[in-house]
């Protein structure tokens, strides 16, 4: 399977779904973090609900490859998709490989022009090759940085959703995140972003937005508002 150069392959099917056949939708965890994030989320029927977990990356492997490798684990047609900030993009690359539904992101950005200022700086500065090193010797550092300054009073709580820290992966992640060369966005995306959340600042976001007053750990603190929402969000109704 050859990566494709196309824009965008969403489709615009979506209202022609019968609700009768299962809506499967892929939920893609944040950098370092496990399918335990989603461990509130429980959506009704006909949604059936499935979990991406990471890989390791290849030496030197784009952004695009890895993308391309984490859509051969999904085995519907169409599926609609789920990534939360870091897994947020990746489900984007895979949307432009894959034929999907929609597109869900959560606590993440639509292309790098959303960047926060730190981390357009450090693509110059290579400040950011850092962060791993500080990570690996500090599981705090890398709690604060995948779930956001919100949790600092918790952050043994959140501590067990982390289960990447491998340094390799660590070092790949966030190069390929300061390195996204997206400067266009998807059709047809649905972008939910708390207000409060200090990895992506909500200011820095254009487009479409479903705001909710909730800090980068949104689907964790706010399930009940996704398990609300998002079932009418794929299926049109709101």
């Amino acid at each position: 399977m050859g990566i494709k150069n196309t824009k965008n392959l969403l489709t615009s099917s979506s209202n022609s779904i019968s609700k009768e056949k299962p809506l499967h939708l892929y939920c893609m965890p944040g950098m370092a973090a496990s399918p335990k994030i989603f461990e509130y989320i429980s959506l009704p029927s006909p949604i059936e609900l499935h979990y991406l977990s990471w890989i390791q990356p290849h030496e030197s492997e784009s952004i695009e490859h890895y993308a391309l490798r984490m859509c051969m684990r999904v085995k519907h047609k169409k599926p609609f998709l789920l990534g939360v900030s870091f897994g947020g993009i990746i489900v984007q690359e895979m949307a432009k490989q894959i034929e999907v539904e929609k597109v869900i992101i959560v606590s993440s950005i639509k292309n790098n022009n959303e960047l926060p200022l730190s981390m357009k700086m450090a693509k110059k500065t290579n400040a950011h090759k850092l962060l791993p090193t500080q990570w690996i010797n500090s599981l705090d550092a890398l709690t604060l940085f995948t779930f956001g300054k919100g949790i600092q009073k918790r952050l043994e709580l959140y501590q067990k959703y982390l289960s990447e820290r491998n340094p390799f992966y660590l070092s790949w992640a966030i190069d390929a995140l300061v390195n996204w060369n997206q400067e266009y966005s998807l059709d047809k995306i649905i972008h939910i972003h708390g207000e409060r959340d200090t990895v992506f600042p909500v200011k820095n976001l254009k487009g479409p937005l479903h705001k909710i007053n909730a800090g980068h750990a949104a689907i964790i603190t706010h399930a009940k508002w996704f398990n609300e929402r998002v079932p009418k969000l794929l299926l049109d109704q709101v």
